[in-house]
């Protein structure tokens, strides 16, 4: 069944169109379009939007804001965002890093969507037309959305204080086994006196450690003090099973990554 696209100038027309039944939004195509290659019926229109701020990047007064669809490719290659620039390049091999946009990645089911788990960990706020809310909120109710995303944003962190891990068996572009993204604010001794950890693959989207966030605090990143954090970090989880990791497997190996992020 051939697929009708519509392209408007502002998201506000976009948004309109977006109600009619059977209609989803065209970012890069990496999702929807291989959805309706494969055969889902329910998707009978396209519409997509060219508003420039939706391709726009800013780094200004300590924030950063990426539009929803800016691409990995982009972000992977911008100098004010080298730091992120590995987690770009954790999204698939350079094709779909072309295509692949932020405001896609929010919407991709387990085992995908290793850059929301990165913008999970940078306590990043998401907007669209109808506001803006923490991530955690639109990851909850992404299933219902029906407003095109316009950008997300975060305080740009402090240096060395992002880290960032996909394990997959397939290297450079396979599908995770499970990623973690954490941001770690450190005292002047050394000790944590802030912790985000984001995980992906631990449930059917990207969720927080927040056993392992409260049981780094205080500590140093040496492996005695924080084995009490590794022991807690499958606490809340329900990893998904699929062709390339069962949730029994996944339980088992994340202390083990999550150590290794941390001692990285």
């Amino acid at each position: 069944m051939a697929l009708a696209l519509q392209t408007f100038p502002t998201v506000k027309d976009a948004n309109a169109a977006l109600q009619a039944a059977g209609t989803r939004y065209l970012g890069g195509g990496t999702l929807v379009v291989r959805a309706a290659n494969e055969g889902d019926v329910s998707v009978s229109s396209l519409v997509r939007a060219t508003e420039p701020s939706l391709s726009a990047i800013a780094v200004s007064g300590g924030k950063v804001r990426l539009g929803a669809s800016v691409t990995m490719a982009v972000i992977a290659r911008h100098p004010e965002l080298a730091w992120l620039a590995p987690t770009a390049r954790a999204v698939g091999g350079p094709a779909i890093r072309n295509m692949a946009s932020v405001g896609g990645n929010l919407f991709a089911p387990a085992p995908y969507g290793d850059f929301a788990v990165a913008l999970l960990a940078l306590d990043a706020s998401v907007a669209a037309e109808d506001g803006e809310v923490p991530i955690e909120t639109f990851l909850a109710g992404r299933d219902a959305s029906r407003s095109i995303v316009t950008s997300v944003t975060f305080a740009l962190p402090r240096p060395e204080s992002f880290r960032f891990l996909k394990v997959s068996r397939i290297k450079p572009k396979g599908i995770s086994v499970l990623s973690i993204a954490a941001l770690l604010e450190r005292a002047d001794d050394g000790t944590i006196t802030s912790a985000r950890i984001g995980l992906g693959c631990m449930a059917d989207r990207p969720m927080r450690a927040r056993a392992a966030e409260k049981a780094l605090l205080g500590c140093r990143l040496t492996r005695g003090e924080i084995a009490p954090a590794l022991a807690v970090a499958n606490e809340g989880i329900a990893p998904i099973t699929d062709p390339v990791a069962s949730a029994w497997y996944r339980a088992e190996v994340l202390p083990v990554h999550l150590g290794r992020l941390l001692l990285a």
